[in-house]
């Protein structure tokens, strides 16, 4: 026998040729689907596309590796007997049959979930996973699931179909010797771990725009990755700094504030007296955080027209803070934001970690005030780990199952109607007026989330039509709701503030696109407060000591965040992130840390890159870096 002949694979293994080229095909497909759906003519361009192509084809090959085990394994496993050639080709065939379905099944989610987040399957997509009831919800409410269904189906059947004769023959082939098969399938059962050594992130990184990285990308890669490493370590995978210089910096920061606070000198290196000017005001205070509520709806924040004729009308009347930016792209990371005042640290956000009580938040600094705080929340606030985070942290939750049926005029697999959640809140908050209470109410959304349906005949823009006609009912809830809080005793005693908790669209130009962060910040209480504009930048993370400091509260801080109307004048910043990329925006400059150890800095207006080792970017990137790692400490010492 020749050297050839021994290590030649048995016929049977063709079978694994056409379960490979399949992958590659879907998946091929799939790519050039997102790219005609972007409709962005620079993906177009021979110089963008074929690198995205390449860099896409080595995930996809990378990634069939994976899927090719099954089908060694039953290879090595039945003889080369004329039953088991037999029986090799129907379970071959079945084995085709499945995982082309789930070919074709994740494709068409792939696509949905890129409708949803302009990205490839990441961490979200990872947590989702726990959330089934929510996850297959929505989509059973967004979309029609069993036409999808049956077209998957018929296009499996229809695969097959073809190739049926082609497969067959390679399945009823011969199986060679033991030998040769351990062989076969040794060399087949090693790729997967090859895949892992050699294919990293260095080929899509090298692209050089977030947007074709995410079209070279591979959906089953990028789920496994974001398995792996749904919790980074700063000190392990981002630039870091001596760690007493890092802190050191962070007192800077609020010198360069001209901040009138005083460090303790406590073992939390941000600990210091915050000291008002006057007597505290003991208002009631409504937070509402509204779902996906971007500055870009809103014509009083230059954006879109007669969507929010509410919310604009506030803006005009109260507070209107028009250069605040989300720290991240999630409801979890603005409630950890607007509750914990921290940067938003790599990895999950602070309410979804084992550890996550303990902290300093603005609940509990209201409530050393005599505010009662509250979270309150349209659906189950079992998702995304709310109520143990704020439970865990003082508030008394009250969410979906605090309504009876009678009380619900409308719901989603999110929550129950925007309409329907302000009246509990005005329910509550009422019961705590009537006992003697002053009531802080965290107040969370979810009306302006897809499948986007609301009660009929609230608005002129029909139930279910798009995203358009959820912000223009959110924007209907919450002046129906100012409307029936203005016939309280306790309104002119009160702060309303409103403010989202991220944009509808976080991707662009770059990994950290500052106009796909901005959003609404509005502090109305017209019997306290004149009418003014703010176009301070400021962060997310400031809206807590803003709120304070407007209550005139003196208090020890361990909070990141700065008074905007004092502090925010004099050192405008803002901070933002994508979960594997933190960045930091001063003075039109964004820097972006993200894993080994890479650094850049960019003009935040039109994204182009600059030198990082000029003494200013230096100054920058160090500014960033402090951020992050003592946030990142702090998370770590709990």
């Amino acid at each position: 026998m020749s050297a050839l002949s021994r290590f030649r694979a048995p016929s049977r293994y063709l079978v694994l040729l056409w379960v490979a080229g399949l992958f590659l095909l879907v998946n091929g497909a799939v790519r050039l689907g997102l790219i005609a759906f972007e409709a962005d003519p620079a993906n177009f361009v021979p110089s963008r596309m074929v690198p995205v192509l390449a860099v896409g084809f080595l995930y996809d090959v990378a990634a069939s590796a994976y899927l090719l085990v099954p089908f060694a394994l039953i290879a090595l496993l039945l003889p080369n007997k004329p039953w088991a050639r037999k029986a090799h080709a129907i379970l071959a065939g079945l084995l085709m049959l499945l995982g082309l379905f789930a070919m074709l099944f994740t494709a068409a989610a792939e696509g949905l979930f890129w409708n949803e987040f302009s990205a490839r399957f990441n961490f979200i997509a990872v947590d989702y996973l726990i959330y089934t009831r929510e996850t297959l919800g929505n989509i059973r409410q967004s979309y029609p699931v069993g036409p999808l269904l049956l077209a998957v189906a018929a296009m499996t059947i229809g695969l097959l179909w073809a190739i049926r004769s082609a497969v067959w023959a390679a399945g009823i082939g011969a199986g060679g010797t033991l030998p040769q098969r351990l062989r076969a399938s040794g060399a087949i059962l090693a790729l997967p771990l090859a895949s892992f050594l050699v294919v990293g992130d260095a080929p899509r990184e090298a692209l050089p725009t977030t947007a074709a990285r995410e079209l070279a990308g591979n959906g089953y890669y990028d789920f496994a990755r974001a398995f792996c490493a749904n919790d980074l370590d700063f000190h392990a995978f981002y630039l870091t700094m001596p760690e007493r210089d890092a802190n050191s910096e962070m007192r800077h920061e609020f010198e360069e504030a001209r901040s009138t606070s005083i460090f303790t000198g406590g073992t939390h290196p941000l600990e210091r007296k915050v000291s008002a000017i006057g007597s505290p005001k003991p208002l009631n205070v409504v937070l509402v955080t509204m779902e996906s509520m971007g500055a870009n709806f809103l014509e009083s924040f230059g954006g879109r027209k007669g969507l929010t004729p509410n919310l604009d009308r506030l803006a005009e009347e109260g507070l209107r803070f028009t250069h605040v930016y989300a720290t991240g792209t999630r409801t979890v990371r603005g409630l950890e934001a607007l509750s914990l005042s921290i940067p938003p640290t790599p990895g999950q956000a602070v309410l979804t970690r084992r550890n996550n009580k303990g902290f300093q938040t603005l609940g509990g600094v209201l409530e050393a005030q005599g505010c009662e705080p509250l979270f309150i929340y349209g659906g189950y606030s079992y998702f995304d780990n709310m109520n143990d985070f704020f439970a865990g942290n003082g508030y008394t939750v009250v969410d979906r199952n605090s309504l009876a049926a009678g009380e619900i005029s409308h719901e989603t697999i999110w929550g129950v109607a925007d309409e329907d959640l302000f009246k509990m809140v005005l329910r509550e908050v009422d019961a705590r007026v009537a006992a003697g209470k002053r009531a802080f109410a965290h107040v969370m959304t979810t009306s302006n989330h897809r499948p986007f349906t609301y009660p009929a005949g609230r608005i002129d823009i029909p139930s279910g039509s798009g995203r358009d006609g959820a912000v223009k009912y959110s924007d209907w809830a919450i002046g129906n709701f100012m409307r029936e809080a203005s016939t309280r005793p306790w309104f002119k005693d009160t702060l309303f503030v409103f403010v989202a908790d991220h944009t509808s669209h976080a991707r662009g130009r770059t990994d950290l696109p500052p106009e796909n962060y901005r959003i609404p910040l509005i502090v109305y209480a017209p019997s306290i407060l004149p009418p003014q504009t703010i176009a301070a930048v400021a962060s997310q993370i400031d809206v807590g000591p803003t709120i304070l400091a407007l209550l005139n509260v003196s208090y020890t801080s361990q909070f990141f965040g700065q008074d905007i109307l004092t502090e925010g004048q004099h050192h405008q910043r803002a901070l933002m992130a994508n979960y594997l990329t933190v960045g930091h925006m001063e003075e039109g400059i964004l820097v972006e840390l993200s894993p080994k150890r890479r650094v850049r800095v960019l003009e935040a207006n039109t994204g182009r890159e600059l030198a990082s080792d000029s003494p200013q970017a230096i100054s920058w990137i160090q500014e960033t870096i402090a951020h992050y790692q003592v946030a990142t400490s702090i998370l770590r010492a709990k």
